[in-house]
């Protein structure tokens, strides 16, 4: 599908080019010209007057699927350090790598002067490291790394591209998606290769969450997706791991990019770090009020965990949404996670029930939140909490005596 000017009725009014949101339409020689920017949404269509603009539905020529090899992790870098959910898709991306039986994994590393990162990403399960460095990509831009990463793709020729889906994952998938002529899975919570014709089944929920759909990309390439952070296992570490670092060459103006980054301002206030807790003590409508997250932030702090939430409680801003789990929030995998007043709705079971040990303390026997627990503890929070607060500290005393002893004795 592609946009097309009929030069005989084009006049060069600038109604498209004003219209267009992609900067996708040029004046050449007083007439409307497309550019590679174009993306075929039809927004010059609609504003012309003289019907010199038409999308042209034409088949394309099948893509030679047997072109393209390997699985990329795009690997996200902030400020010179790799992202948690980098190493959690390089995990992922070496099993896919695996299952496919000819691929390598390759992580992608875009930005400037991050060339030190390559070697973490090697000993986390990468086979070869493409680098993208230049001065204009030291700051993220959505102009920047979608056309370097675009133009690596058509170069290179990748199977599998996974990203994380991080607000800069959201923000640059969908438009190199739409560079490269392929489709986009969003928000996965499994990835897994078909044994047939070893394509990628991308599975993540829908309506709602009230079922999971499995969606593949047979006639495009490359197959791409974001996973949420939380969900897959970490990738394990190996120093003594040895790979490839590719660096590749860079076609990048100041043109090519529209917006210019002029400070970056830090958040005032804390912003909690659900995906890499090991233990989350989570609230929800059963506080019955928002005083009720003193006492849950008094829990999670002698357990040395950070406060989760249910979405009934970010809505009431009892909560900022930071702290919000669930499919409109954060997906967590902790070794702890424990449920305060939180019934068990699919849409905050599909946020953590992966979570290794599941603890629910809800008055009502038949909350939905039993039926993934594996310790359940039937009463009220306000009475149950200070209890398991108490026998920590009294856990606490016990073990330093028992150490004072042991140490008497030596």
């Amino acid at each position: 599908m592609a946009v097309i000017i009929l030069k005989d009725k084009c006049i060069g009014c600038r109604l498209c080019v004003k219209a267009c949101p992609f900067e996708a339409i040029d004046i050449v020689d007083k007439k409307a010209v497309i550019n590679d920017k174009c993306t075929a949404c039809g927004a010059c269509i609609d504003v012309c007057k003289f019907d010199a603009i038409l999308k042209e539905e034409s088949e394309k020529e099948q893509k030679d699927l047997s072109a393209y090899k390997d699985v990329w992790v795009y690997a996200e870098q902030r400020n010179g350090k790799v992202m948690p959910v980098a190493i959690e898709l390089l995990g992922e991306g070496k099993k896919l790598a695996q299952q496919i039986g000819t691929a390598d994994l390759c992580a992608v590393l875009v930005g400037n002067n991050i060339e030190h990162l390559a070697q973490e990403l090697i000993q986390y399960g990468a086979d070869k490291v493409y680098l993208l460095e230049h001065e204009l990509l030291e700051k993220y831009t959505t102009d920047g790394y979608t056309k370097v990463i675009t133009d690596a793709i058509n170069e290179i020729k990748p199977e599998i591209v996974l990203y994380g889906a991080t607000h800069i994952g959201r923000d640059l998938a969908p438009r190199i998606a739409a560079r490269v002529d392929t489709g986009l899975t969003a928000d996965c919570t499994k990835l897994d290769i078909d044994p047939e014709d070893k394509k990628l089944m991308q599975t993540r929920p829908a309506f709602g969450g009230n079922l999971m759909a499995t969606i593949v990309c047979p006639g495009h390439r490359p197959q791409m997706a974001t996973v949420r952070p939380g969900v897959m296992d970490k990738a394990e570490k190996d120093e003594t791991r040895k790979g490839e670092v590719v660096k590749v060459a860079v076609q990048l103006d100041k043109k090519d990019i529209r917006t210019e980054v002029l400070e970056v301002v830090k958040a005032d206030k804390e912003i909690v770090s659900l995906t890499d807790a090991e233990i989350i003590v989570s609230g929800g409508r059963g506080l019955g009020k928002p005083e009720g997250f003193q006492l849950i932030e008094k829990l999670a702090k002698k357990l040395g965990g950070v406060v989760g939430a249910s979405r009934a409680t970010v809505d009431a801003g009892w909560i900022d949404h930071s702290h919000q789990v669930g499919q409109t929030g954060t997906t967590v995998k902790p070794k702890i996670y424990i449920a305060c007043g939180i019934s068990g709705a699919i849409q905050h079971l599909a946020g953590m029930q992966t979570s290794d040990i599941i603890v629910a303390i809800n008055k009502d026997p038949d909350a939905p939140i039993f039926n993934v627990a594996d310790f359940g503890i039937v009463g009220d929070l306000y009475e149950v909490i200070p209890v398991l607060i108490e026998a920590y500290d009294n856990a606490d005393e016990i073990f330093h005596a028992l150490k004072e002893a042991a140490a008497a004795n030596a």
